[in-house]
């Protein structure tokens, strides 16, 4: 097989999801003396889809150390380098694509995300406004400068303008009115959020993406009879799809089914086996029904751990280490709202994948927590349940953020579905809140996000506190306790992988 057709072959499996059969063709390529340019970029495209983003880079620097004239090179190594983190570089190396001709809004976009790490937010908008100059449809990046402007500003009509200039420009308006309906949502407007949704289920009757985001703010708003409706819309659309199967089960949790929700949510899990969304409503259906599944997943004191962090190398006590790293995480909370995607309210998140930065007490804290994470996966050892048949006994960090909750700040409850262990460290804790009688402040894990019959309240509470570290299955609800104090909760967070 030729070289391009090898490609062209390889392109074919990665838009299929078969990745490992894409990264097996292009590795004869690359591995040859003098490597063509597209080989490089389609084998580093590749490295990313599966996670393997450090490899990328590898094959992204021989591509400038080659190619270095070329535009495009400069383009893929930028991206790259975003993904991981390090904005800085990031920034430089569209700069350098810049200079070699290049006008592409994808750069631009690119160049928009990292000067937003970067704090660079006047010229991160420029750079927003420029992508969208040259190609205006592009409902993701819309979506994410519209996000941007929000968390900027707390303006919900600029941002939603953003929205609609892309609209008007052509862009296709589902996930226009799905980014819609979490900006309002974000900022509080429930009903609006829902009123859009409904409206949109009747122009576009059909959409599955509608009907069922119309369904998940019925059941926020406890309007079973229009959730029952959309959901049953949706099963006469495509009643094989994961997510409508899902979507039913929840319906059947809110309507007092739960043996119907669990044996649901068994018939997916049989087709995707691995999948942390199914498993954490599995769990939360099999406890609703007495269903002994529920132990299996849910044994808080064999899953859960919280680890108090030892003093890392270099720093004096942990005291001075957690100052230190305060200082670092809040030079990245440079935003007045919470993003409209994410389960934090009244606070900030940072926007980039942390394990990129250069700060050395963000270094220091990833390398401190290996210990506690290997100690945890060699606790929970290996077994046939969905968290433990996966324990390779080593992990990767698949994402890394920090959040900045202000008083009256909280999470509501939600999983982590691309996770595997998911975390969360304590730097800063509203101390007077914790010691009230409602927990204020705790995470707390078990409660659902939706209304369920029977209730099914918190099963579990950690209490947090500087320094530690608490490790749990990522298919587990968690969320915060909300805390009313003038105080506030600095955090960092992240999901491990099996490697």
């Amino acid at each position: 097989m030729s070289e391009a057709a090898t490609i062209a072959r390889a392109e074919a499996l990665m838009a299929q999801g078969a990745t490992a059969q894409a990264l097996a063709l292009t590795e004869d390529l690359v591995a040859a003396p003098a490597p063509s340019h597209l080989a490089l970029a389609v084998h580093a495209g590749a490295l990313k889809l599966v996670g393997r983003r450090e490899e990328a880079l590898v094959f992204d620097l021989q591509a400038i150390d080659r190619f270095a004239e070329s535009p495009i090179a400069w383009h893929n190594y930028a991206a790259t380098l975003d993904d991981l983190g390090r904005a800085a570089e990031a920034v430089k190396a569209c700069e350098q694509a810049f200079t070699r001709g290049m006008d592409a809004p994808q750069t631009f976009a690119v160049y928009a995300r990292a000067l937003r790490a970067t704090g660079n937010h006047e010229r991160a908008e420029y750079a927003y406004k420029q992508s969208l100059l040259r190609a205006p449809a592009v409902t993701e990046v819309a979506a994410e400068y519209a996000n941007y402007v929000w968390m900027l500003r707390g303006d919900v009509a600029a941002a939603d303008a953003v929205l609609d200039t892309a609209f008007h420009a052509g862009a296709p308006p589902t996930p226009l009115l799905m980014a819609k309906s979490t900006l309002y949502d974000a900022a509080g407007e429930v009903e609006r959020a829902a009123g859009l949704l409904e409206a949109a289920s009747r122009k576009m009757p059909g959409d599955l993406f509608i009907l069922l985001s119309a369904t998940e703010f019925a059941l926020r708003l406890e309007r079973l009879d229009e959730a029952e409706r959309y959901v049953r819309l949706a099963e006469a659309e495509d009643g094989a799809s994961r997510s409508v199967t899902q979507y039913s089960a929840i319906v059947d949790l809110a309507r007092n089914r739960p043996g119907e929700a669990l044996a649901k949510l068994r018939g997916a899990l049989a087709t995707f086996p691995d999948d942390q969304s199914l498993w954490g409503w599995a769990a939360t259906a099999a406890r609703a029904s007495g269903d002994p599944l529920y132990g299996e997943l849910c044994d808080y004191d064999s899953v859960v751990g919280a680890y108090d962090l030892a003093t890392p190398d270099g720093w004096p006590s942990l005291d001075a280490f957690l100052s230190d790293l305060s200082k670092a995480l809040k030079d990245v909370h440079s935003y007045q709202q919470h993003p409209t995607n994410q389960s934090l309210r009244h606070g900030s998140q940072s926007m980039h994948l942390l394990t990129g930065s250069n700060a050395p007490a963000v270094q220091a804290f990833f390398q401190a927590i290996d210990a506690p994470i290997r100690t945890h996966m060699a606790k929970l050892g290996q077994g046939a349940d969905p968290l433990r048949r996966r324990n390779t006994f080593d992990y990767r960090i698949q994402g890394a953020w920090s959040v900045r909750l202000r008083p009256n700040g909280f999470h509501r409850d939600h999983f982590h579905p691309e996770g595997w262990l998911s975390s969360a460290f304590y730097v800063e804790t509203p101390d007077a809140a914790l010691d009230s009688a409602e927990r204020q402040g705790w995470i707390r894990f078990g409660q659902p996000p939706f209304i369920t019959d029977p209730p099914l309240p918190p099963a579990h509470f950690v209490r947090p506190k500087p320094g530690r570290l608490v490790l749990f299955p990522s298919y587990m609800w968690h969320g915060t306790v909300p805390f009313t104090t003038d105080e506030t909760r600095l955090t960092v967070a992240f999901d491990a992988v099996p490697k």
